[in-house]
């Protein structure tokens, strides 16, 4: 059996078992390749299939309605004449390359045509700045560029022996134009196979509570490894997918590349400078969109809009990346007729943990283990396995979604595999249906008078008052108690910050929380963020005890004892 029909075969039993998660669970079993390509022994073998030749592999529609479709017979070819000029202007298997690009069909191009030369890829987000790229260039080796004509003046001050190809405009001396690939022949092949455990991609991490770690995968964990994400999302030929995701972060190289081609379902993406939600809907209506995936920060956009613009709802319906409360969820099924369930996964991982289809969801859960994976909850101080504890990958046998390692970081590398298991970081609890609830990340849990607090639940209670937009808890420094939760709270664009907002908002929380628990103060503030979206609570807590010595002016803070007791 070829490498193909292996892959074939198990992806067609989890599409087989989609609906039973429980036989997925004890059936399933990891492809074992020695090599394995997903360029030419998967996505090209799709594309000579007669029925898929010709069927939309890739759709990416503009703001003014225009829009750029590949097939998948298109971009079979065209990557691999990409991947031929690559070849001929020197890149050399297992040579770096970043692809620094926006929603764009040359980033898809450049992807598959580095997988078919054995190339390490380095996504790269278009937000980085010239000292983000200096780091990325000299921490991950990389030796060429590829870009926007937009993009290139970043560089001119970024040092390193690496070379730009560019796309669109005239390329100045010294960097290579990418029009120029069209020329090539459209003939490629390797003088040898990709191995299983040769590295693919190299993916630096947001960094929400330390410097941007890099994540190594190889040609099977993320192109093999995703089949537990198309398991979650429950994918299958011929669906159309939108998922809502940054280019050169993981996720988009989980549902915008990797599960969707491997279900042979469509990629679509469209392109705005300002999110419109009624804007989107529409274009979902056009494309016939049948699977949709959203971070929460889109979620909650979207619900504040009419949902019922969307004439023919997906009938798929995923968040991953900050877990999503019950409002959300809540509204987007009134209006839509489905659930949304949510998955966690990392930059180090395809999907471990989901609401698979077919299992009505606990909301507020972060799901159940995905086929492939098997968790262990361990308390972070005493590495007892419970129902409570940090969310730990049993690595024998090991997964196929997890990471080699994190590059050139053998102490940190040590430091998460350690005890026969993978560390994440993340806390979670497991009820008595194996059930999982997220906690927090084990940086961000706190105690509070000898109670332990989850950031993630006071941010739930709070981001369903009206006046919040978003909101962070970290721990504040108290006399009494030592610490006591303070949330940072982000107005929606119709409530006014001030104390009679911060009352209100207080008065929520002693309705809708323990006393053990309750938010004791609060301050209007913007939240810092990486440049990925995500909360960098760790600042919060720094600022918090630098005020508590008196290192730094305290903003204006509203706290519970401020306002009249309620009377009973």
């Amino acid at each position: 059996m070829s490498v193909t029909d292996e892959f074939r075969a198990a992806r067609d039993r989890l599409l087989e078992m989609r609906e039973y998660y429980e036989t997925a669970r004890e059936e399933f079993r990891w492809p074992e390749f020695s090599e394995f390509n997903f360029g030419s022994d998967w996505f090209d073998q799709v594309a000579k299939d007669p029925q898929r030749a010709d069927a939309p592999a890739l759709i990416i529609t503009e703001r003014d309605g225009s829009s750029t479709r590949r097939s998948w017979a298109e971009l079979s070819q065209r990557s691999t004449q990409l991947a031929r000029w690559l070849s001929d202007i020197g890149v050399r298997r297992g040579q770096t390359i970043a692809v620094m690009l926006g929603n764009q069909v040359e980033l898809w191009e450049s992807m598959l045509a580095g997988i078919k030369l054995g190339a390490i890829l380095i996504p790269c987000t278009t937000q980085l700045t010239p000292t983000d790229l200096a780091d990325r260039i000299e921490r991950g080796h990389i030796q060429w560029v590829i870009t926007n004509q937009g993009e290139i003046q970043k560089f001119e001050t970024v040092p390193g022996d690496y070379t730009l190809i560019q796309i669109g405009g005239s390329a100045t001396e010294g960097i290579l134009d990418f029009a120029q690939s069209y020329n090539a022949e459209a003939e490629f092949q390797l003088d040898s196979p990709t191995r299983a455990d040769e590295t693919l991609l190299r993916y630096f991490t947001s960094g929400t509570t330390s410097k941007a770690k890099l994540v190594e995968h190889t040609h099977t964990s993320y192109p093999v490894g995703h089949l537990s994400t198309m398991f979650w999302i429950g994918l299958e030929p011929g669906d159309v997918h939108l998922n809502v995701a940054s280019p050169g972060w993981a996720k988009h190289a989980w549902s915008n590349l990797f599960a969707p081609w491997i279900a042979e379902a469509t990629v679509f993406l469209y392109n705005y400078d300002r999110f419109d939600p009624i804007a989107l809907m529409n274009q979902m209506d056009t494309e016939k969109v049948t699977s949709f995936c959203a971070p929460q920060t889109v979620w909650r956009l979207l619900i504040q809009a009419d949902l019922s613009a969307l004439k023919n709802p997906p009938k798929k319906l995923v968040s991953a990346g900050e877990p999503l409360n019950a409002e959300v969820i809540d509204q987007v099924q009134k209006s839509w007729g489905q659930v949304i369930r949510d998955g966690f996964g990392q930059t180090e991982t395809t999907v471990q943990i989901a609401n698979p289809p077919g299992v009505p969801i606990t909301i507020g859960a972060m799901g159940r283990e995905m086929p492939g994976y098997d968790i262990v909850l361990r308390d972070p101080a005493t590495g007892e396995a419970g129902d409570l504890g940090e969310i730990c990958l049993v690595t024998d046998p090991r997964p196929l979604g997890l990471m080699k390692g994190y590059f050139e970081n053998p102490e940190k590398t040590a430091e998460v595999f350690r005890d026969g298991v993978y560390h994440t970081g993340d806390i979670a609890e497991r009820d008595e249906r194996g059930v999982l609830t997220y906690v927090g990340r084990a940086d961000d849990v706190f105690k509070s008078s000898d109670y332990k607090i989850s950031p993630f639940e006071l941010e739930s209670v709070l981001i369903e008052h009206p006046g919040v937009a978003e909101a962070a808890v970290v721990p504040t420094p108290d006399e009494l108690r030592l610490s006591v939760p303070k949330a940072y709270i982000v107005p929606t664009g119709n409530a006014q910050p001030g104390p009679e907002l911060a009352e209100s908002i207080l008065a929520h929380c002693r309705e809708h929380l323990s006393a053990f628990k309750r938010v004791r103060r609060i301050e209007f503030a913007q939240l810092p963020k990486t440049i990925s979206g995500k909360i960098r609570r760790v600042e919060l807590r720094q600022a918090e005890e630098r005020r508590f010595n008196g290192g730094e002016p305290a903003g204006k803070e509203y706290r519970d004892t401020d306002f009249p007791s309620p009377k009973p």
